[in-house]
């Protein structure tokens, strides 16, 4: 039967939009669902603060009258002002191993990026460096994370049929905690402290730490804005971080260093890891879901990495050693054995440089395609 591409128009399709993984990928055991309030939020024209700057329509692929695919076009203001790149982004996609299924919905996105003169479509990328990004092209097999898109391997080998090329690989590693502790590092936080009138925020009070939270996505702003895809963040949407983040995450997964002024120096963002939580709670927080949420953030033998930033004055002085030091005595307290870094950029070496000192394997890669007009 012939492939019938629409337009979400209302709440109701929007809603079809949301739920259409969940049946496609039924059972699956490395896919994570996502929170079905979290993803109609982000996509909501009048929820998202990204709209302020965003364009975006959504499409659904129907067959015989049953969803078999969707996708999300999103032009990005910010970004083609950031960048100088008339570039349109794709994003939520999903879709049956149908190649008349994918050339339908990439070609809708395709035709409104020239309607708009715009000179090429690349993604997946959201509306900011905060929303899912990269196609999985290595690591089917892996359990994915709730910061990360699972997808099943026909995609980027559809993606590639369609004239889509690589534009940018992110790579992944899971890293094990050593056994026994790593004095050196702890010595290496002393000194650098000392010698640099640096010191910890240590705090499990959440109120002691959200006065820090602006500064927080202040100095994200800062230092992720130079990396590919990344836009600064607006205040109404730093304001939603704030409120839907910091009153989940326990204050000791994220340190802090401040100077001698009490000025943010450097931040690291880690939590344990919700994947089988999320699972369980199959996109809803209730009735059960937030139990089994509440459950792995206190039991957990797993911690995601999120989000890492050092002040540009303060990079190549050791600064990293401090914020590690204090996550390696939380994780042992905790019982954490393995971390997930999450995406990093190919050749950000910088970044991949804080691994060098742990056991770890490469174990995922995903990709941003383009395809140029």
């Amino acid at each position: 039967m012939e492939i019938e591409i629409r337009e979400v128009r209302d709440l109701r399709g929007l809603r079809s939009f949301v739920n259409f993984p969940f049946s496609l990928y039924r059972g699956h055991p490395c896919w994570v669902p996502p929170l079905i309030d979290d993803e109609l939020n982000s996509l909501r024209w009048d929820k998202n603060p990204a709209f302020e700057y965003c364009r975006a329509r959504y499409w659904l692929a129907y067959r015989d009258g049953k969803i078999v695919g969707r996708i999300a076009g999103i032009i990005n203001q910010r970004h083609m002002d950031r960048w100088e790149e008339r570039y349109m982004r794709f994003a939520w996609v999903d879709f049956i191993d149908d190649m008349e299924v994918s050339t339908g919905l990439l070609k809708a996105v395709e035709d409104w990026a020239r309607e708009e003169g715009l000179k090429a479509v690349h993604g997946p990328l959201g509306f900011s460096g905060m929303d899912h990004a990269g196609m999985l092209v290595e690591g089917f097999d892996e359990l994915a994370t709730n910061a990360t898109i699972y997808n099943h391997p026909y995609y980027p080998e559809h993606l590639s049929g369609l004239g889509y090329q690589k534009e940018k690989d992110w790579v992944e590693f899971e890293v094990y905690m050593p056994e026994e502790d790593d004095e050196r590092i702890h010595q290496l936080s002393a000194t650098l402290q000392k010698r640099y009138g640096l010191r910890l925020l240590e705090t499990d009070n959440k109120d002691e730490l959200l006065p820090y939270a602006r500064e927080l996505f202040d100095l994200y702003n800062q230092e992720y804005r130079k990396l590919y895809g990344s836009i600064e963040l607006s205040d109404k949407q730093i304001d939603g971080y704030i409120k839907q983040y910091f009153g989940l995450i326990s204050p000791r997964f994220i340190p802090v260093v401040l100077d001698a002024e009490g000025k943010m120096v450097a931040f690291g963002v880690t939590m344990p890891s919700l994947s089988r939580a999320l699972q369980k709670a199959r996109g809803r927080l209730f009735p059960f879901g937030i139990f089994h949420l509440m459950r792995a953030l206190k039991k957990n033998d797993r911690v995601d990495f999120y989000l890492i930033a050092i002040k540009e004055e303060w990079q190549g002085r050791g600064v990293n050693a401090i914020l590690f030091s204090r996550m390696l005595k939380v994780f042992r307290e905790f019982g954490i054995q393995v971390a997930e870094s999450n995406p990093e950029l190919e050749d950000n070496f910088a970044v991949q440089a804080q691994w060098e000192r742990f056991e770890k394997r490469q174990h995922k890669r995903r990709r941003s395609f383009i395809k140029r007009l």
